[in-house]
């Protein structure tokens, strides 16, 4: 009799454990939910994960907090959600810098990508544009293919500092043409582009969302997109890789989990976030913006951050890129 009670015990003690997460997924969230950005108030990733925020709330009915949370390239805020308690109630903007670049930048890195995180969807793509002084007699990409390998060592171009956006896409072009452009770091973007428009600095990497005003003032001039297919919003720039086949950048963002928060929590969030990102309200945002909102299966991300990582380890290792 002791026998059947204590199996009949350990029956529903078992199936209580199996069932508890879906039953904690149907109620999550009952309190405010944090979203770490590991940068700034104001810039293009603490944009994008208030817009999700916001949306989220409005879904779920409890608050999305956003903590800023700058510092070391990425690496304060991201190291912090890392250590989180993995219950689905803090989450993390990741994007190419934190999660597929720092790895290879630093040595002694204070979290992984892969072993520490859980990820929960991606949110948005942007894309870069070539943009060149217009006193810069090149109007497409093999022109400026054909000049630098005309003037090795003597074209600059800038960037917002090394191991930044816009230094590790213009070292992959460097790899890809066999071309010797020099580097001008920068301090920031913004700071770029007097120079890019005066010409002593002028070719420039950029984010196409910062770039957009001043190509279509007719400051600077776009010679290419970085992704694979064109924008919408400059549907007549032709693509760097109509040129180069293969060769693609972009910004891209996503929201991950410490590791081990439940697997019915990430599916949850993953559908709602699928969810906010079809609205109108949110997609208008992100095309407004010069993005496009990601479209990526929860079991592809892993991979595709995988990849990632493998791939800038490659230029930054061939590049001999360094931090300061």
């Amino acid at each position: 009799m002791a026998l059947i009670f204590h199996s009949v015990a350990a029956a529903v003690t078992a199936c209580a454990l199996l069932t508890t997460p879906a039953v904690h997924a149907q109620d999550y969230p009952t309190r405010a939910v944090t979203i770490i950005v590991p940068t700034g108030p104001g810039g293009g990733t603490d944009i994008i994960a208030r817009l999700i925020g916001a949306q989220l709330a409005q879904q779920l009915g409890q608050p999305f907090v956003i903590d800023n949370r700058p510092g070391a390239g990425l690496l304060v805020g991201t190291a912090a959600a890392a250590k989180a308690e993995p219950d689905g109630y803090t989450l993390v903007v990741g994007l190419n810098g934190s999660m597929a670049v720092n790895p290879s930048l630093f040595s002694k890195l204070p979290y992984h990508p892969i072993r520490d995180f859980t990820p929960v969807a991606m949110l948005a793509d942007y894309p870069f544009l070539v943009v060149v002084s217009n006193e810069l007699p090149v109007r497409s990409i093999a022109d400026l293919i054909d000049l630098a390998r005309s003037k090795p060592g003597e074209l600059n171009y800038g960037s917002a500092g090394n191991g930044t956006g816009q230094h590790l896409s213009s070292e992959l072009f460097k790899l890809m043409t066999g071309t010797n452009l020099a580097h001008v770091p920068y301090r920031s973007a913004q700071a770029v582009y007097g120079d890019v428009i005066s010409g002593r600095v002028p070719v420039f990497f950029d984010n196409i969302s910062s770039a957009l005003a001043l190509v279509q003032s007719g400051k600077v001039r776009a010679i290419a997109v970085t992704t694979n297919a064109r924008s919408q919003i400059l549907p007549n720039v032709p693509t760097v890789a109509e040129t180069v086949p293969g060769f693609e950048y972009h910004t891209w963002f996503g929201l991950w989990a410490p590791r081990k928060t439940p697997r019915a929590i990430v599916e949850k969030l993953n559908a709602e976030i699928g969810k906010a990102l079809s609205t109108p309200a949110v997609t208008a945002s992100i095309r407004g913006a010069a993005g496009e909102p990601a479209t990526m299966p929860l079991a592809d991300i892993e991979p595709f951050v995988a990849a990632e990582i493998s791939k800038w380890a490659d230029v930054i290792k061939r590049a001999g890129v360094k931090v300061d």
